[in-house]
């Protein structure tokens, strides 16, 4: 791609706005940001970085931007900590500051520090800062800063957060856990895909019988509630509300009330969803959702008891306005598609007067998705409870996409904070040479800032509502995220910085309050410093076998490994450790054009890896001399997994029923089935949670865990 040279002024401007103009590579090359590609990222900041002159007037009103606020838009901090806070007034001036405590608990004043900083010009006036000190002994919460100047009084939220996350689920040592895609594990009783009820089976099971601390499931985040559904759970119509096509149509209460009629009719509904099941063909998520929806429209027909109808009232008290939207676009998306962009212009915004007027009319449908979310709440909360029953520690570790689908509800509704013009992605690496584009829109940094965060915050709390941990994928976006132009290829895109003392002080302060461990997704191009900065705030990092090695490009012996991490052999963009071995990831990507080299020279370099590997294991102890079964290496690669000191040990379940096939093939979209795949055995048999226990292969990989 060829560039323009890139001005000073242009450099300057994106510093100021944190866009790269350069970065390093997860191979460690040195790579320099086209012209072009800065001027699309702000441009879709909302600056003009087409002239000198504009370049110039956007960097002075960023300047005064600040300066034009009496208070930040929030303030985190830290346990114990006491920083200035600034409070903008007419110079010459006083103020009285406050800190208003959460919930109504009392106030306490802030000190005024003796700190001068020259006035400004602002609009015609002089403008003075104040210095304010915060308070070192306030509890954890969301409080409020309260500011009265000459001008009238201010608030901004003050976010105090834990010095450290220090879960109780990690007091007492380490945990393993299953990792599944909840959707591709099914039962004989579920329909066509793995529900909340499966879950709950695969957690009192292996809690009560192999002694599992938890489980990890995929995004349980809800797709659009019209077909075509989207199979892939990292890119979601939404973040913050669940899928309800994971709801066990029979434990929803008022199912019990059917009539004769009624019953019948669901069970016409299951018969031929339910016979897929035990079939290896791949999922089919449209006939499943067309099932359930028809027959969660027939439950709908028994009234709710009073005890019931107040819960579900108390819910969507709680839920509030982001509830109210995101069932609102469903309701809309049924009459006018899921592309909320072609829908009438008047409805394109959710706070227009033309969607007000539709909320009044499409009432029935909207109270019929809230209603859903209110059955998905209620069985993530069973689910949970079923889990720590049989003695888990955490129970169930819910997984938080990077973001959603461009055309989907959050989309929709907070595009006031969300980027447009550029998706997120990644830049080439060693598995995706060409870069990725994941087509969801990012978070505006400016604009989530001066919403407070609530946005991230309230999909955080719904989705922690009812785990003991969460795994945050690709944990650098906390930090930066690779945005790509619209139109440009995914290796031309460029880093966007974002506030991360506040979105992990946020992350952590509401994993405290949910009594929740949190495991961040560093693989990649994550520096050092970063890793760092996360294990400082107790935020546990990720370890998988096949990417750990020296600076010298050895493999690193697992007593090596970074004790604060969860730790695979393998994760879900790769396949399964039998297809790892037989080298299914070279075969897909040299089929689908996604090497950078020759299929030959890739197939070696595997070859090469899997001998590494082989010495190593033999140097363990893990794998005996002379054994090249295929079971015996994956066994092997889990006994040297378990000598490793990291917290949480992690077992693929498709590993341990020895299936082969890769869950997704990032850099793909129709291209391979990615989501689709159904849990099978290494003959693409379909194994169903009630052969989990005669699973030969599953009882060998929990035992070398702790060998």
């Amino acid at each position: 791609m060829v560039s323009a040279p890139m001005s000073e002024e242009l450099a300057r401007l994106a510093a100021a706005y944190g866009v790269a103009t350069s970065y390093w590579g997860q191979a460690g090359n040195y790579v320099e940001v086209p012209t072009e590609t800065v001027e699309a990222v702000l441009r879709a900041l909302g600056v003009d970085p087409s002239t000198p002159e504009s370049i110039g007037a956007a960097l002075e009103d960023l300047r005064l931007r600040v300066w034009r606020r009496t208070l930040p838009p929030v303030f985190v901090v830290r346990e114990g900590e006491s920083p200035w806070c600034w409070v903008h007034l007419p110079d010459g001036t006083g103020a009285e500051v406050h800190v208003a405590l959460e919930g109504g608990a009392g106030t306490v004043p802030m000190e005024q520090v003796d700190h001068w900083v020259e006035p400004q010009w602002v609009d015609g006036r002089l403008v003075g800062e104040a210095t304010f000190r915060v308070p070192g002994d306030l509890p954890l919460g969301w409080h409020r800063i309260v500011a009265r100047t000459e001008d009238g009084e201010a608030s901004s939220p003050l976010v105090v957060a834990p010095r450290r996350l220090a879960p109780a689920a990690l007091e007492r040592g380490r945990l393993w856990g299953f990792m599944t895609q909840a959707y591709s594990m099914r039962s004989a009783r579920s329909w066509g895909l793995g529900d909340l009820c499966d879950l709950a089976d695969l957690a009192a099971w292996s809690g009560y019988e192999l002694g599992a601390g938890y489980v990890l499931v995929n995004p349980l985040h809800a797709a659009a509630p019209v077909p075509p559904v989207s199979p892939s759970p990292y890119l979601p119509a939404t973040r913050r509300f669940t899928d309800p096509i994971y709801l066990r149509i029979e434990d929803v209460p008022e199912f019990g009330y059917l009539d004769a009629d009624e019953r019948a009719e669901v069970d016409a509904l299951a018969e031929p969803v339910r016979a897929l099941s035990t079939s290896a063909e791949l999922l089919d998520r449209d006939s499943v959702w067309a099932a359930k929806r028809a027959a969660l429209e027939i439950i709908r027909r028994v009234p709710l008891t009073p005890g019931r109808r107040a819960a579900l009232d108390a819910f969507r008290a709680r839920e509030g306005v982001g509830l109210e939207a995101f069932a609102t676009w469903c309701a809309l998306a049924e009459e006018h598609g899921t592309v909320w962009q072609d829908w009438p212009e008047g409805l394109r915004d959710p706070r227009s007067a033309a969607v007000a007027a539709e909320q009044v009319r499409l009432r029935d449908r909207i109270d019929f998705y809230a209603w859903l979310q209110f059955l998905v709440d209620e069985q993530l909360s069973w689910t949970q409870t079923a889990a720590r029953s049989s003695g888990m520690r955490a129970g169930i570790v819910h997984d938080l996409a990077v973001g959603v689908h461009p055309e989907g509800a959050d989309a929709w509704a907070l595009q006031s904070v969300l980027a447009t013009g550029v998706s997120v992605g990644a830049p080439p690496d060693m598995y995706n040479q060409m870069g990725q584009n994941w087509s969801q829109p990012p978070w505006r940094p400016d604009a989530l800032a001066d919403a407070a965060f609530v946005p991230y915050r309230d999909m955080l709390r719904t989705i922690l509502r009812h785990a003991g941990g969460i795994r945050i994928d690709h944990v650098l976006g906390l930090f930066r995220l690779y945005w790509i132009p619209e139109g440009m290829p995914a290796y031309a895109g460029t880093y966007v910085t974002y506030d991360h003392d506040a979105l992990v002080g946020i992350l952590t302060l509401e994993a405290h309050r949910a009594g929740a461990f949190v495991v961040g997704e560093d693989l990649g191009t994550v520096e050092p410093w970063v890793q760092e900065f996360l294990l400082d705030r107790g935020v546990l990092g990720t370890t998988v076998l096949w990417f750990e090695r020296e600076d010298d490009g050895a493999i690193r012996w697992p007593d090596r490994w970074r004790p604060s991490t969860l730790a695979s052999v393998t994760v879900h963009d790769l396949p399964p450790t039998a297809g790892y071995l037989a080298g299914e990831h070279v075969r897909i990507r040299g089929e689908l054009g996604l090497l950078a080299h020759s299929v030959e020279e890739e197939a070696a370099d595997h070859e090469r890896e899997m001998g590494e590997w082989d010495r190593v294991l033999r140097g363990l102890g893990a794998l005996a001399e002379g054994d090249t079964s295929l079971e015996g290496r994956i066994v092997a690669l889990h006994r040297a997994l378990g000598r490793s000191p990291s917290v949480l040990l992690g077992v693929s379940l498709p590993d341990a029923v020895g299936d082969r096939r890769a869950q997704n093939q990032p850099g793909t979209d129709q291209e391979y089935p990615n989501w689709r795949i159904p849990l099978c055995d290494g003959d693409g048999r379909p194994v169903l949670v009630e052969d989990l226990p005669s699973q030969p292969l599953l009882r060998r990989l929990v035992d070398a865990l702790g060998e």
